[in-house]
Parts: structure tokens; C-alpha cells; sequence
């Protein structure tokens, strides 16, 4: 049996948990990117193995989802784990419930899907309106710098999906 990570004690001081800055949540964000390569690629290399992919276009709707797939049970897992990614320990953050408690399953997975929001929109205006990938990046920068304002001007610091999803990110003090 595991150990609970926020102790009945700290539950109920759940709302004087600290909420990191937006800098550092960013920086742990950069952190979980150089980590994700390796779970992509290695990823990609089984579904290629397996699927005997010949031609990157071969599969390729399948592969993002087995991608999509693969990446969403490395989070799912590590939060319901210990609330902590290896970058989130780096940087000494934890994804905990609203209320401080550990995160279930639904939340994480919910809180999973909701952080697309971060990339989908912007990708989704490429082929509506026609535009080109220069100003496709530029209209995902924005949306991007958008999306991380919603933590900078959040009472408790939180970004939209975190509060979508019902969960918190806050610092883990040593």
C-alpha cells in the first residue's frame, strides 16, 4: 500500500499550498520536452518495428494516436505515482487535486486531455483558414503566450486546463 502524498494535515491547508511562479512551471515545461523526445522517438520505433512502417505517411493517423497514446500514459502515470514527473521533481513541482489531495486517474487523464488545448487550437486554424506553416507559428506563439498569461493573471497561479481539469500545481517544499 502506498503512502498518501498530502497527509490529512495538509489537506485541509490545501488552499495555503504554494502555487510556483509561471517562469518556473515554463522551465519545467522546457524540462519535460528534452524528456519526451525520448519517450516519442522510442515510441515511434516500436510502431514502425511492429507495423513494419516503410514510409513515414504509411500509418502516419495511427501513429500520432499511438504517439498521443503513449505520451498520455507517461503523465497519467506519473501524476496518479507521486503527483511528479522527473522534470516536475527537478523543478520541485506536484500536480495535486484542487483540494491538495493526490490525483485520480480520471483527473489526470482529464487534465491530459485538457493541456492540448495548449498545442490543438492554433493547429486547428492551419487548415481552416488556409494558412501557411510561417503564419501558422505565429498564430501559435500568440496563442501560446495567450495560454500562459491565463496563469500569470490566476489568483492561485494556475493555468486554465488545471483549473478546467480540477487540479493544482504547486511547489514542493524541502
Amino acid at each position: 500500500m502506498s503512502q498518501p502524498l498530502v497527509t490529512p494535515t495538509l489537506r485541509a491547508a490545501a488552499p495555503g499550498l504554494t502555487a510556483p511562479t509561471v517562469r518556473r512551471r515554463l522551465a519545467a515545461l522546457l524540462y519535460e520536452a528534452v524528456i519526451l523526445f525520448g519517450v516519442v522517438f522510442l515510441a515511434g520505433y516500436l510502431f514502425s518495428t511492429l507495423t513494419q512502417q516503410r514510409n513515414g505517411l504509411a500509418h502516419h493517423n495511427l501513429l500520432a494516436g499511438w504517439i498521443g497514446f503513449v505520451v498520455g500514459v507517461y503523465f497519467v502515470w506519473f501524476w496518479t505515482h507521486g503527483g511528479q514527473t522527473l522534470p516536475m521533481k527537478t523543478w520541485r513541482l506536484r500536480v495535486v487535486g484542487a483540494d491538495g489531495a493526490p490525483v485520480s486517474i480520471g483527473r489526470a487523464i482529464g487534465r491530459y486531455l485538457l493541456a492540448w488545448l495548449w498545442f490543438l487550437p492554433p493547429l486547428a486554424v492551419h487548415p481552416l483558414l488556409g494558412l501557411r506553416v510561417p503564419q501558422t507559428l505565429v498564430v501559435a506563439g500568440v496563442w501560446f503566450v495567450v495560454w500562459a498569461a491565463s496563469g500569470r493573471f490566476d489568483p492561485q497561479r494556475q493555468f486554465l486546463h488545471d483549473r478546467l481539469a480540477g487540479t493544482r500545481v504547486v511547489q514542493v517544499v524541502r
